[in-house]
């Protein structure tokens, strides 16, 4: 039987070794706190199961992911290993209304982000005749989920409201952290501290990906996302991190294009000389951002070529010319992502970020995991 990655227009290729790699960077650099993982979105568009398993291995005990829908595919999909046995699945978004009974039932820890949040889980608790654990998120500046400071003194001066929960973490989300220079790291930092003391003795948690690299202290657990997946996590700053992914796509045709003639939807790319145009099999439809037209690159063999035209659903016809013949012919491999183009490449030129391309990449590539390395 003929495999998906020889009859596929594109293949994308996933190294649990690199991520494993980055968990260790940032264990590092955030010495003296745990490292979770944020498997969140399908693990950014990578897969979660895989990697989640990985990350386990590797001494990770800490999962966050933001739906209680993906709490339960993921906690499904590891069961049978045991991959999770002993780590902790936590939900950032909370708890819809009625979804209570069943983060109990799955053993999720739910980020509570609302009072109304904790009276509900505090119910629920009750019902169950046993404590459940819990996070609980304070606002300390971006204005996004969390308790602000007027709910958390309501909630610290009112306990008993907090009957039948276990709180395992006090967190807060930071807004500028890929930002060192940001001067609201400093002051949610600051605010984060006071919020957090009005629960004393609960571990903290304040840092994602950036945070993790701010030069200070780490509280107690780091939640970085983008970075294990090769992501930088400071702008403007040299990346640490190893590259986890690579997209490779194939030619499906060559031609020579007149001088004059345009190319693709709307004959958007036109040139006064004569070009070589190869088309590939790659477009929006797998994630490829349209914002990549007439301005976006790819490589093969190591030789740039731009892309020309508009990214379409299916396909992206880019400029060749330049490009030797002999790298030229159907079935040949072009690197979108890889050892010439980094995600934030990419995103630098579709005007986005890093995180949009990897959550963006879609289901028709032929998948690949490279293992981590035994020993």
């Amino acid at each position: 039987m003929i495999g998906l990655v020889h009859i596929a227009g594109a293949v994308l290729r996933i190294d649990l070794g690199a991520i494993v790699a980055n968990y260790h960077i940032i264990r590092k650099q955030a010495a003296g706190a745990e490292v979770a993982g944020v498997v969140k979105a399908n693990a950014y568009g990578l897969g979660a199961p895989e990697v989640a398993a990985a990350l386990a291995q590797a001494g990770c005990r800490h999962f966050f992911v933001a739906q209680l829908s993906e709490a339960v595919s993921l906690r499904h999909a590891l069961d049978a290993s045991g991959a999770l046995s002993n780590a902790t699945l936590y939900v950032l978004n909370g708890l819809q209304p009625g979804a209570e009974s069943v983060a109990a039932e799955i053993g999720v820890t739910p980020v509570l982000n609302s009072l109304d949040q904790v009276d509900r889980w505090s119910a629920e608790a009750a019902a169950c005749g046993r404590a459940l654990p819990a996070a609980l998120q304070v606002d300390s500046g971006m204005s996004r989920l969390g308790l602000p400071p007027a709910e958390v003194e309501t909630l610290a001066s009112a306990p008993e409201r907090l009957n039948g929960i276990d709180l395992r973490v006090i967190m807060s989300h930071l807004a500028c952290a890929d930002d060192a220079t940001a001067k609201a790291n400093k002051a949610q930092t600051e605010a984060f501290e006071v919020l957090a003391s009005r629960f004393p003795g609960v571990p903290r948690s304040l840092d994602n990906s950036g945070g993790s690299f701010l030069p200070r202290g780490h509280f107690n657990i780091v939640r970085p996302g983008i970075a294990l997946y090769g992501g930088a996590p400071q702008a403007g700053s040299p990346n640490p991190m190893h590259p986890v992914v690579t997209l490779e796509a194939r030619i499906v045709q060559v031609r020579d294009v007149p001088a004059g003639v345009g190319v693709g939807y709307g004959l958007s790319s036109v040139a006064g000389y004569a070009r070589r145009i190869a088309t590939i099999a790659v477009g929006y439809a797998d994630g490829w951002p349209r914002h990549l037209s007439n301005c976006g690159s790819v490589f093969i063999g190591g030789h740039r070529a731009p892309i020309a035209g508009r990214v379409s659903m299916d396909s992206i016809t880019i400029d060749v010319t330049e490009v030797p013949p002999a790298l030229l012919y159907p079935g040949a491999s072009v690197e979108l992502l890889g050892p010439h183009q980094t995600i934030d490449d990419v995103a630098s030129d579709a005007g986005t970020i890093s995180y949009e391309i990897l959550t963006q990449l879609g289901q028709r590539y032929a998948r690949e995991y490279i293992p981590v390395a035994e020993g």
